[in-house]
């Protein structure tokens, strides 16, 4: 694995991990609300990088992308949508398959409104977002994220590192290791406030887009997660033609960090069939 660093939307530098190790389809993967690209390190070094190329961005804001903390660089659609154009154009594949978690799933709707389908082989939503800021939206959220607003958008150390801490806690049914709970306390507190506020600041609904997808949709939610709720993605499955909805037994909100076996066999799948399809 490699970390790059490009311009994404206005310029804004992006980083990305990228194993570049295999010749097969290219999966870019787009993590959730204050996480980073190492959310997916159970992915970026597993048995997928033997046939297929894996990379993971940095959003905007998180990790080691550029974290400007005015609104702006996060309320705009088009922002998000040109930096996930500006990956794909980076990797040199002609068409990849689009992995969003959570918030991801946001930033995978910008891009398919803004640039089509055209480079897309294959979308995946993994407890995926996919509307913000209405009361519809806020009816698919879970008791576990809701109980940690507003502490969670907080500039106060004493108030946000316990919350963030819970929240990482709350994403996993089961109990996580110390070295996997530091870890990701770690990027969740590289992110700051200011960005945190800007993600929610969106008003958001792409019922019309999920409605137009027409590539192969892959679609996995925890069946225990209390963060988004598991009707979110019942939601998108009603709404993408021919989808596939696997709810995931025993695991919530982090179906891909806490059953990496599961879900990585369910990708390799996916990917095959999308090859599949295109040949």
């Amino acid at each position: 694995m490699q970390r790059n660093t490009i311009a994404g939307g206005g310029k804004l530098s992006i980083s990305v991990i990228d194993s570049g190790r295999s010749a097969g389809p290219t999966l870019l993967f787009v993590h959730g609300f204050s996480q980073a690209a190492l959310s997916w390190k159970h992915q970026l070094d597993s048995e997928l990088t033997k046939n297929q190329r894996l990379v993971a961005i940095d959003l905007r804001g998180h990790g080691q992308s550029e974290k400007p903390l005015d609104a702006a660089h996060y309320t705009d659609s088009d922002l998000w949508a040109d930096d996930i154009a500006a990956v794909i154009e980076s990797t040199g594949s002609k068409k990849v398959i689009l992995v969003g978690w959570s918030y991801g799933g946001l930033v995978v709707c910008d891009y398919l409104r803004r640039h089509g389908q055209d480079r897309v082989a294959g979308v995946v939503f993994a407890s995926a977002v996919t509307k913000v800021g209405k009361p519809d939206a806020m009816a698919l959220l879970g008791p576990k994220l809701l109980q940690h607003i507003p502490a969670v958008f907080s500039d106060e150390a004493s108030a946000l590192v316990p919350t963030l801490g819970q929240f990482i806690r709350d994403c996993e049914e089961a109990p996580l290791s110390d070295g996997d709970f530091y870890e990701a306390l770690g990027y969740n507190c590289a992110t700051p406030s200011a960005v945190r506020v800007g993600l929610f600041s969106r008003e958001l609904d792409n019922d019309d887009v999920l409605a137009m997808i027409d590539v192969p949709t892959l679609i996995v939610h925890g069946e225990e997660d209390k963060i988004l709720l598991p009707e979110s993605s019942r939601h998108i499955q009603r709404l993408v033609k021919g989808s596939q909805l696997h709810v995931e037994p025993d695991v919530a909100h982090a179906v891909f960090r806490e059953a990496p076996e599961r879900f990585n066999r369910r990708l390799a799948d996916f990917a095959t069939q999308v090859r599949g399809g295109a040949a």
